[in-house]
């Protein structure tokens, strides 16, 4: 019989030094596994039987729980980090008992309420992790007679809309446009929407909260103290704890609002318009907010810049017409081009144009597993660009290839509230916030690279029209490009990279914050709030 060779014998060896790994790290996750749902069965209630509440990775659900609230398919790959566990509680105990339990074992926890975070870090770590996941936490309790609304964490947009359009037709939350995302994020990391300029942010209008702490104690405002308040609303959740709910002022909106949606190209005055639009957009009445996107087109075979104004006017489209008239002649726009609608039928509107005229049920669908391959990036723009810098940008834009931008225009109430008044600092002094945006359908390292790289060089090539010292960057749009915090580290010099560009002079408040709630740092992510360094 031949002997085997060398190299055989060493690939035998490898294979089973590589086998006997997997299999001891898959044995070292089902004991991790039993020693939790053991900790978890002895810190709730038999006859909630948390177990049912619990997947394993060798569940025969895990992965469709998984993938349900993965929203950007980039994280969506049998590469991708995969937690050890998953946790979807039913009862706020469950939340107390996965916190004191995830740190019994020493793992690292991760808490996805929407699934909408844009570089995955809800449900994505380098780190051995688990996920708890707050979709079963999802009640809304609207109180048109305070005129407020309780919501938890996992609750979506679009079910928070719905529930006070039944409860009232003129009231509404200034929150964002898309229906799926959940509140827990959307709103810790400030949240805002069309309406920002009559009402500000989404946490410009939060009263109270229920968080669970690091030592899985359940805190009202009262409780959790102002300091800690303050840093939940628009610092981030997921430095601080578990956001369990939100207590919200709700706004009056009228029974007819407007909205319309109009496009120019470059050959039909497009940079006249976006021009102008810099200079109308953050000063024209509170009522009116008017997004504009720009994406490179093909037009009869020519590439060309298509500038779409997308806006909503709380008030009827006479008054709208006039008032663009005289501030905004260059946009022509004419009654025929706008919607007149109630409140709730403009936030479907603003999710799907074709959904104007349906029932508002449509607000209610999570659509899981729904995801593009997709990168975001943001800036603040705080002078306007010229027309010659337009123009230089234009021949940018169609030579990077696909990635848009999305002007989103403050002024308004953003002008009157301070910059420290909560974690967001981006207030006056800014006119717009710019959304880099591009999404591609085709799967693979290849499109990946290709479309990271587009949307990176624009970025780049935008860095003289932007802000400075730093360059700001919203929470919300998560870019873990701007800096990361290493794996495993609490290093506020790391942290200090992103953490200024996000939060400004406001994240050193946040810092003493987070030391004084989460000395041992817990409550970690790839870009949290780190705690002081300690003095030696």
């Amino acid at each position: 019989m031949a002997k085997p060779t060398l190299l055989a014998v060493l690939v035998i060896l490898i294979f089973n030094i590589t086998s006997s790994s997997f299999s001891a790290a898959a044995d070292g996750d089902d004991s991790v596994y039993e020693s939790f749902l053991q900790c978890l069965e002895s810190n709730t209630n038999p006859q909630d039987e948390i177990s049912k509440l619990v997947y394993s990775q060798s569940s025969t659900s895990y992965t469709s729980v998984l993938r349900a609230y993965i929203r950007n398919a980039r994280y969506n790959t049998s590469a991708t980090p995969k937690p050890v566990v998953i946790v979807t509680p039913t009862q706020i105990s469950h939340v107390q008992a996965t916190v004191i339990c995830t740190k019994k074992v020493g793992y690292q926890l991760k808490i996805r309420s929407g699934g909408h975070d844009y570089d995955g870090i809800s449900y994505v770590s380098d780190m051995p992790f688990f996920v708890l996941d707050m979709f079963n936490l999802r009640s809304i309790e609207v109180n048109v007679n305070d005129e407020s609304a309780t919501v938890q964490a996992g609750a979506t947009l679009g079910e928070l809309y719905y529930k006070i359009w039944e409860s009232s037709k003129v009231h509404g939350f200034p929150a964002g446009v898309c229906p799926t995302v959940g509140v827990g994020g959307h709103l810790s990391g400030a949240g805002y929407g069309n309406m920002l300029r009559k009402y500000g942010l989404s946490v410009d209008n939060v009263v109270d909260a229920e968080i669970v702490d690091v030592n899985g104690k359940l805190l009202d405002r009262k409780a959790m103290g102002e300091d800690l308040f303050w840093a939940i609303r628009g610092g981030g959740g997921g430095s601080f704890g578990v956001i369990i709910s939100y207590k919200i002022k709700l706004v009056s909106v009228p029974e007819t609002v407007t909205v319309f949606r109009v496009e120019r190209t470059l050959e039909q005055n497009a940079t006249d318009v976006v021009y102008k639009w810099q200079l109308v957009a953050p000063q024209t009445s509170n009522d009116l907010f008017m997004r504009m996107l720009l994406q490179p087109v093909t037009r009869n075979g020519n590439q060309t810049i298509r500038a779409s104004i997308v806006t909503l006017y709380l008030g009827n489209s006479d008054s709208l017409v006039a008032l663009l008239g005289k501030e905004f002649p260059e946009l022509g726009l004419k009654k025929e081009d706008c919607n007149e609608t109630s409140w709730i039928q403009s936030v479907m509107w603003w999710d799907e144009s074709q959904n104007l005229g349906k029932s508002p049920d449509v607000l209610l669908d999570r659509n899981p597993n729904d995801a593009n391959f997709l990168k975001r990036k943001s800036d603040y723009v705080q002078n306007p660009i010229s027309k010659d810098g337009l123009e230089w940008l234009w021949k940018k834009m169609i030579e990077v290839g696909k990635t848009g931008l999305v002007f989103n225009p403050y002024g308004g109430r953003m002008n009157e509230i301070p910059a420290s008044e909560t974690p967001f600092p981006h207030r006056a002094g800014n006119l717009f916030k710019v959304q880099y945006s591009v999404n591609w359908e085709e799967a693979g390292s290849e499109a990946d690279k290709n479309f990271m790289t587009q949307i990176r060089r624009l970025h780049s090539y935008m860095t003289p029209f932007v802000s400075k010292n730093p360059r700001s960057s919203y929470l919300n749009y998560r870019d873990l490009d701007i800096g990361v915090m290493e794996a495993g580290k609490d290093s506020f010099e790391q942290g200090s990279v992103y953490g200024y560009k996000y939060f400004n002079d406001n994240f050193d408040r946040l810092v003493k914050v987070k030391t004084a709630v989460d000395p041992e740092n817990f409550f970690r992510n790839e870009q949290s709030i780190p705690t002081l360094p300690s003095k030696a």
